[in-house]
C-alpha cells in the first residue's frame, strides 16, 4: 500500500437491514452514472419485505461487474429511505468524523476506480467485485476538514452545472412553446400586410388564427392550415443527406481537422458539442458524406440511440450511422424544431418499442407544414437568441465538467492523516 493511503475496510460496515414491516415502499436501482434511479423492474407478485433498506447518507453497488462494461454502480444516497434488491450490497462509514460520505462517493466517481474494480472483479460465469474487494480499496483519507474542504469545492462546481441545465431547460422550453404557438396553434404575429388586407389594420402583431387571419383546408394534413402555407413530404420541405465513412486505416485520413459525427456524439441536448475524431479535407473527399455547417441537424437513424437528434455546434461531417436535415436558407432552428417534434411522434406511435432504423422512406412517408419562408425566417430570428444562450450555457457546463474531472483527479495527491 502506498504511505499515504489507507485502506477503506476500517471505515466502512455493511449493512443488512430488511424491509420486514413493510415501512419502505420507495423502489430505487443504482444506475452506471453513480445515482439512485427508479426501478424498473416487474414487482408484481413480489415480497417487498425481502428487500434491502437503505437510509440517507448510505451507499450501495452491484457486485456483479461484467455487465456494466467499464463502470461500476455504486451511489451514496442522499434523500429518504428507499428500498433496493438483494443483489446490491449496501454500507455505511463507521465514523463520519473520520471519513465524509461525500468525500468517498467523490473517490468512487474517478474513473481510475472504475477501472480499479474491473481489474479486481473475479468469477468465471459472472466478475464479482466483492465486500473484501471494496474493502481491500486504498484511498488518502486527509483530515475532516480537508475533506469537508474538497468536497465544498466539488459541489460548488456541481451547483453551477445543475443552475445551466435549468437554464438550458428553461430555454428549450420556451423555444418549444414559440414554435409550437406559431406553427402548430398558428398564432404567429400577423403581418403589418395581412392586417391591412382584411381590412383589420389595428391587428398587426396581433395571433394570426385567433385575430381572423385566414385559414384554408389541407388534405395532405387533415386540418386547416394558414393561406398560403403548403404541405409536403418531410424529404421535400427540407433536404435530407446521409454520411458515410473512409477506410479507417489511413492515418492522414484522421487528423484534427474538420469533426467527425458518429451515433455516439449526438446528444439529446440541443447541441452536439465534441466528437470522438476529426477527419482531413482529403479524408472527406474520399467518402459519400460531405462538409455540413454549422446548425444543421442530425438524427441517429440506425443502433441503440436512433431517433436522438441535435444540432451540430460546429461546421461537420458525419457517417452513416446519421442524417442530416437541412432548410432551404436561414431556417436552421425552425428545422430543428420541426424535426424535434417529428421525432417525437414517431416514438410515440413506436408503442414503446426501440427503432432499429430509420431509412430514406421513412422519412419520406412523413407529411409536414411548409410555411412561407416569411414566418420560418422570422422564427429563426427570434430563436437564435434562445439557441445562442443555450450553446453558451452547454459550452460553460463542458469547461465545469473538465473542473469537476481535475478535482477529482487531485484526490490522490490529498495528504492522508497518520
Amino acid at each position: 500500500m502506498r504511505s499515504s493511503y489507507k485502506k477503506l475496510g476500517p471505515f466502512i460496515r455493511e449493512v443488512k437491514v430488511k424491509n420486514s414491516d413493510l415501512q419502505v415502499d420507495k423502489l430505487l436501482g443504482v444506475s452506471i452514472t453513480k445515482e439512485f434511479i427508479p426501478s424498473i423492474a416487474n414487482t408484481v407478485g413480489t415480497d417487498m419485505s425481502k428487500y434491502k433498506i437503505v437510509h440517507q447518507n448510505q451507499f450501495a453497488y452491484g457486485p456483479v461487474t461484467s455487465r456494466n462494461g467499464d463502470k461500476i454502480s455504486v451511489a451514496l444516497l442522499q434523500e429518504e429511505a428507499c428500498i433496493i434488491s438483494t443483489s446490491y450490497t449496501v454500507f455505511e462509514i463507521v465514523d463520519q468524523q473520520k471519513l465524509l460520505p461525500e468525500y468517498l462517493m467523490m473517490w468512487f466517481r474517478r474513473p481510475e476506480f472504475d477501472r480499479y474494480a474491473r481489474y479486481m472483479s473475479h468469477g468465471s460465469v459472472r466478475e464479482i467485485f466483492g465486500w473484501d474487494e471494496m474493502c481491500d480499496v486504498e484511498l488518502p483519507v486527509p483530515t475532516i476538514e480537508k475533506q469537508r474542504e474538497i468536497v465544498r469545492e466539488y459541489h460548488t462546481i456541481v451547483d453551477r452545472i445543475k443552475l445551466n441545465e435549468q437554464l438550458n431547460q428553461k430555454l428549450e422550453e420556451t423555444a418549444q412553446a414559440i414554435y409550437k404557438q406559431w406553427f402548430v396553434d398558428f398564432e404567429f404575429p400577423m403581418s403589418k400586410e395581412h392586417a391591412t388586407e382584411i381590412g383589420k389594420p389595428e391587428m398587426e402583431g396581433k395571433p394570426y388564427k385567433s385575430g381572423g387571419g385566414k385559414m384554408v383546408w389541407n388534405d395532405e394534413l387533415d386540418q386547416e392550415i394558414p393561406e398560403g402555407w403548403e404541405a409536403d413530404s418531410l424529404t421535400k420541405v427540407f433536404t435530407l443527406s446521409g454520411g458515410g465513412t473512409p477506410k479507417t486505416d489511413i492515418p492522414e485520413y484522421w487528423r484534427n481537422d474538420i469533426p467527425f459525427f458518429t451515433g455516439k456524439d449526438v446528444t439529446t441536448n440541443y447541441y452536439t458539442l465534441s466528437t470522438e475524431k476529426s477527419i482531413t479535407r482529403l479524408g472527406l473527399s474520399k467518402c459519400s458524406t460531405k462538409l455540413y455547417p454549422a446548425n444543421t441537424t442530425l438524427v441517429v437513424s440506425r443502433g441503440a440511440t436512433t431517433g436522438v437528434l441535435a444540432l451540430s455546434a460546429t461546421e461537420m461531417a458525419m457517417n452513416q450511422s446519421c442524417y442530416a436535415f437541412l432548410g432551404k436558407g436561414d431556417d436552421s432552428f425552425f428545422v430543428h424544431q420541426t424535426m424535434l417534434m417529428i421525432m417525437g411522434e414517431l416514438k410515440r406511435s413506436a408503442t414503446g418499442s426501440t427503432f432499429n432504423a430509420l431509412v430514406t422512406r421513412d422519412y419520406e412517408e412523413i407529411k409536414t407544414i411548409a410555411p412561407n419562408k416569411t414566418h420560418t425566417v422570422c422564427f429563426n430570428k427570434f430563436a437564435e437568441r434562445l439557441y445562442s444562450f443555450s450553446l453558451k450555457k452547454l459550452e460553460e457546463i463542458g469547461v465545469l465538467r473538465d473542473l469537476l474531472d481535475t478535482l477529482l483527479s487531485k484526490l490522490t495527491k490529498a495528504e492522508a492523516t497518520a
